[in-house]
């Protein structure tokens, strides 16, 4: 049996130093759904980990969540208002949690007709003692980590001139709201407004004064995240649009290279660029399928060009995690699999075991989590097929869910513990190993 449990893809960290156990930003600390946690349980009894306790007021949408030492920071609409809301791990009393703040961010993302997810979907990003947060139509705000006291903020549809692609549905310029997670790298935020003044901008982190826009591409955001780069010792941030990849200059924004797929990518597009080196990974749903493109510097440009493009891994609403030399996740016509790298070959899928979800690494495991019931597996990170561990289900599910909404926020593990939201709920559960 070959495992991968020691082989991690490392990349950038936060300017300021975190523990293992710190989960920061969207998708961790290295922006790839893999932690460098260890310790943890490798099986689960019949009932699965222990429930720690039960939050009920994380408020609607998908948002992830931001955790630094026993501070917990993630977004949710309550009312007619979005929250940027801080919740104290330290302070658990009968398998509940204190809220430690609420800061409002602005109106609750909704429109009429919409029956899939109202609400904010972008993850905080917290740097030393500052947490960003963006709301679903838009505002952007940088909050005190300790009292959730406003340093600053920005209405980036109306300052920035900020769109979001509204293929697949929503609102003109403004489709199923803003969901990019902000990037922090030195002193600058790297934010994804899109539209006519630049796709990327880059603020100043204490100010929120814009430092520069990408003005050479004008593609309107989609529902990806900026990604940090060094290619070939060019520091540069990576996004996916509706249109094309894009690689520009972290130190003034400037373009340095673009690639267009064959065809314009239609639908939601939904997982941010998964990099290593000098290759760029995307998948897209509605049976776009994959692609892995090489980024190599050619005089005093770049060149981007296709490694391969098929549809072996096709994935909408979930995520997928690079471990070593192979990917996993749930592909669509296919159920869940292991795919290589640098080839783009399946090297197993399994469809019976478990539906569509989103998924998280660590300690050499999957966590899998079913978007329709909220059943997580534990899977060996193998190349040797499906080799479950463990499961169970959610105690309960929200009732706030639109009718054709799913499970849509991937699992955490940090410290130990095992975050999984389901809307307004947010539950976290024991992982760590007691042996």
């Amino acid at each position: 049996m070959r495992t991968l449990c020691g082989l991690l893809v490392f990349g950038f960290l936060l300017s300021e130093p975190i523990s293992a156990a710190d989960w920061p930003q969207y998708r961790g600390p290295r922006r790839d759904d893999v932690s460098a946690e260890t310790g943890l349980s490798q099986t689960w009894p019949k009932e699965g980990p222990p429930l720690l306790w039960t939050y009920a007021d994380t408020g609607i949408g998908c948002s992830g969540s931001a955790i630094v030492g026993e501070r917990l920071f993630t977004i949710g609409g309550r009312g007619e208002d979005e929250f940027l809301i801080a919740l104290n791990l330290k302070d658990v009393t009968d398998k509940s949690v204190t809220q430690a703040w609420a800061t409002r961010i602005g109106p609750t993302f909704d429109f009429k007709g919409n029956s899939w997810n109202a609400g904010p979907n972008s993850t905080p990003t917290v740097d030393g003692e500052l947490v960003f947060a963006l709301g679903g139509n838009g505002h952007l705000i940088c909050a005190e980590t300790t009292s959730g006291k406003e340093i600053w903020r920005k209405d980036l549809p109306s300052e920035l001139e900020a769109e979001v692609n509204p293929i697949g549905g929503g609102p003109k310029k403004l489709g199923w709201g803003f969901t990019w997670s902000p990037l922090v790298d030195g002193e600058q935020l790297v934010c994804v407004p899109g539209g006519p003044k630049g796709t990327l901008a880059a603020l100043n982190k204490k100010t929120g004064d814009v430092l520069w826009r990408s003005a050479e591409i004008k593609d309107q955001a989609a529902y990806t995240s900026p990604m940090l780069a060094e290619i070939d010792g060019v520091r540069q941030y990576v996004v996916l649009t509706n249109r094309s990849i894009v690689g520009v200059a972290a130190k003034d924004g400037r373009v340095l290279w673009t690639y267009q797929p064959m065809r314009p990518y239609v639908t939601e597009v939904v997982n941010s660029p998964i990099i290593q080196g000098s290759f760029v990974y995307v998948t897209v749903g509605s049976s776009h399928g994959c692609e892995l493109i090489r980024v190599t510097k050619d005089g005093e440009t770049f060149k981007a060009e296709s490694v391969y493009n098929n549809k072996n891994l096709s994935n909408h609403h979930g995520n997928v995690v690079l471990v070593g030399e192979h990917l996993f996740g749930f592909g669509e016509n296919r159920g869940w699999l292991c795919q290589n790298f640098s080839s783009g070959e399946i090297v197993w899928s399994e469809r019976q075991k478990l539906r569509s979800g989103s998924v998280t690494c660590a300690d050499g495991r999957l966590y899998c989590y079913d978007e329709s019931d909220g059943t997580v597996a534990l899977i060996e990170v193998s190349t040797d097929g499906w080799m479950e561990s463990g499961r169970f289900r959610i105690p309960q599910q929200t009732k706030q869910r639109k009718p054709r909404g799913g499970i849509w926020t991937p699992p955490i593990v940090s410290g130990g513990r095992l975050f999984l939201r389901d809307q307004e709920l947010l539950f976290c559960f024991d992982v760590q190993s007691k042996k």
